[in-house]
């Protein structure tokens, strides 16, 4: 008996496949449970075979309960998954990086810029390969070097969204959904549970008040997991979750800085570039507005504009700015 077809079994959760699979005679246990039985006779046998295929033919494992490598962070969830389907590798801790889809231009450019920095310390980040803020924190670690993994709302070879295939190949990718599941609206909360528990800190960069980020914030919280959050603007609804989550006591974030401060993991960092005192002044009033265009940059640091726009040139040319649409600029 395969206990990947248990598994699969409708009706079978963590802890029936558990006690099926610890008892003396697992096959005798199950034809004790006659709706059960009859599921399992169903072919998940030969369904459990065709994942095994195919999940060799995609480079990708299936670790289960019964596995001594099934990751412990998953195993002692209240309601863990029975299996997980993994192309790549998993942290042993990461850091999450979660917030809204239709995110604004500044919370895209500061979510990288976290994600550049957790990447440079060696950090893993984790996050659920939405748009929005999830894909710029995927990009983020990519781009300095690092790891980062994508919990899947989805099976392994449904990427969602479809855009992200090329984007999804470069990482490692975790899922507990079988292979041919397409996303459903219920499945991101599964997912996002799995996020918190592989992370050892949760920050939600840009979030509304029903923003399912707020969802892996208290899975987290549950977990026992440190919960932290970039405010925004109190008039911004993209914001609001966010700023709440700051109000109930979660550690406010701004800047990468303040990030790797409170993870202990700021000894690890990228030494910064050296400024020019105009640079300076200029990358403080970045930081400051979080995007701005250059004419509103000249009027807050009295540089000419010109000026203005040879440093900006010179701050993305070090990493520290980058270019928005519609001719804005943010800090990284």
């Amino acid at each position: 008996m395969d206990p990947l077809a248990l598994a699969l079994t409708p009706g079978i959760g963590p802890k029936r496949l558990l006690d099926l699979l610890q008892s003396e005679d697992p096959l005798e246990a199950l034809k004790a449970e006659h709706r059960l039985f009859a599921a399992w006779r169903n072919g998940m046998e030969e369904r459990a075979k065709r994942e095994r295929e195919r999940a060799k033919a995609l480079g990708a494992r299936i670790l289960g309960l019964w596995d001594e490598d099934f990751p412990q962070s998953l195993r002692i969830l209240p309601q863990p998954p029975t299996h997980v389907y993994v192309k790549g590798e998993l942290p042993e801790e990461g850091v999450a990086l979660v917030g809204a889809r239709r995110a604004s231009p500044w919370a895209r450019a500061f979510t990288r810029g976290l994600a550049r920095a957790l990447a440079e310390a060696g950090a893993w980040v984790v996050s659920g390969l939405a748009r929005g803020i999830d894909a710029e924190a995927h990009l983020g670690a990519l781009e300095a070097g690092g790891r980062t993994l994508g919990v899947l709302g989805s099976g392994l070879d449904r990427i969602y969204p479809p855009e992200h295939q090329h984007l999804a190949s470069r990482m490692d990718l975790l899922s507990e959904f079988p292979f041919g599941t397409g996303p459903r609206p219920e499945f991101f909360p599964r997912r996002n549970r799995l996020i918190a528990a592989l992370a050892k800190a949760v920050v939600v960069v840009e979030a509304g008040e029903e923003s399912g980020a707020l969802i892996t914030a208290r899975h987290a919280l549950e977990l026992g997991k440190e919960v932290l959050a970039v405010p925004g603007r109190p008039t911004d609804k993209n914001s609001q979750g966010a700023n709440r989550l700051i109000q109930d006591g979660a550690y406010p974030v701004l800047s990468p800085e303040d990030l790797l401060d409170y993870l202990r993991l700021s000894g690890a960092q990228r030494p910064k570039p050296s400024l020019s005192q105009e640079e300076a002044v200029l990358y403080e009033a970045l930081r400051s507005l979080g995007q701005a265009l250059p004419e509103e940059l000249a009027l807050r640091t009295g540089l000419a504009a010109s000026e203005v726009l040879a440093l900006l040139t010179a701050l993305e040319l070090k990493g520290l700015a980058q270019t928005l649409p519609g001719g804005r600029y943010a800090a990284l």
